[in-house]
């Protein structure tokens, strides 16, 4: 599987999230504690929004503690909204197009986790995407094709409820061929304004979320924590693992739901999938 953390809060240095907490994304690289394979050294990828609308991205195929130009980057970067992603592959190429975070206009989307028998399904889950979408898919992974459907379901108007119904399709899809958990993810996509993190499996036995606690808090209880003295008011982040060893600063986000985060505040609430995806997936 993979690791992940996306930010959202005044600009910062991309390094002091991506590089210097004690347990962050590049420890998580090597010392996985909560992920599936203990190591992620598949590839990774930062997105990032600056002064323009559209986010920019930089993925590689090698591991990211070892990636001198991640490095350099990311202590020369400084960004408002930003997600960060190593990536421990399933079973698809490890090619930089397989890489996350995925973008598409103005949206980034990354992935942990997995369609069951992606395989055996994959033609039947790609020609439900949008004919005008279709040609912008440029790698193999189930993670892309994730978010090509729910792009074509709706994201840009309604992102709950495209991905409740993509992954309606996708179980609808699986099962129908024999599979019986076909989704397993937790999902980040967001605009440049408003950020969105989904946790949810088939089985109700999700890969791990955490989101930040209020920092006003934190800062009362650990004035010298280096992490939460550099957070604004309005920092917010959602990881797969917690990023250092201060326990109350992370709650984790519950099964089966999703996290809004917008205007410097969360908000919690649940999440299934739409069976209004099946009819999509029984056109001609």
């Amino acid at each position: 599987m993979c690791r992940w953390l996306a930010y959202s809060g005044s600009p910062i240095m991309l390094e002091d999230i991506v590089y210097k907490p004690a347990h962050s994304l590049i420890d998580q690289s090597l010392h996985s504690k909560l992920g599936v394979e203990t190591t992620n050294g598949d590839g990774f990828g930062i997105g990032w929004y600056g002064h323009r609308p559209t986010p920019a991205i930089f993925r590689d195929v090698g591991p990211a503690w070892s990636n001198r130009n991640l490095r350099e980057l990311t202590s020369h970067i400084r960004s408002r909204m930003f997600f960060a992603h190593i990536r421990a592959s399933t079973g698809s190429a490890t090619q930089q197009t397989n890489c996350h975070p995925f973008r598409s206009g103005r949206w980034l989307w990354m992935h942990n986790g997995m369609i069951a028998g992606f395989s055996t399904i994959r033609r039947e889950l790609a020609l439900a995407v949008s004919p005008d979408l279709y040609s912008s898919i440029e790698g193999t992974t189930d993670s892309e094709v994730m978010f090509f459907l729910a792009l074509t379901l709706g994201l840009q108007d309604d992102p709950p409820g495209a991905v409740a119904r993509m992954v309606g399709l996708v179980e609808e899809v699986g099962r129908r061929n024999g599979i019986e958990y076909p989704v397993q993810m937790t999902v980040a996509a967001c605009n440049g304004e408003r950020l969105w993190a989904f946790r949810y499996s088939t089985e109700h036995r999700s890969r791990s979320l955490f989101h930040s606690t209020d920092i006003e808090g934190l800062r009362a209880l650990y004035p010298g924590n280096p992490l939460v003295g550099k957070a604004s008011d309005e920092a917010r982040m959602i990881v797969s693992e917690p990023l250092g060893d201060v326990p109350e600063a992370w709650n984790e986000v519950p099964e089966s739901s999703y996290v809004l985060v917008q205007h410097g505040r969360y908000e919690i609430l649940p999440f299934e999938p739409s069976p209004a995806a099946v009819a999509v997936a029984a056109q001609p």
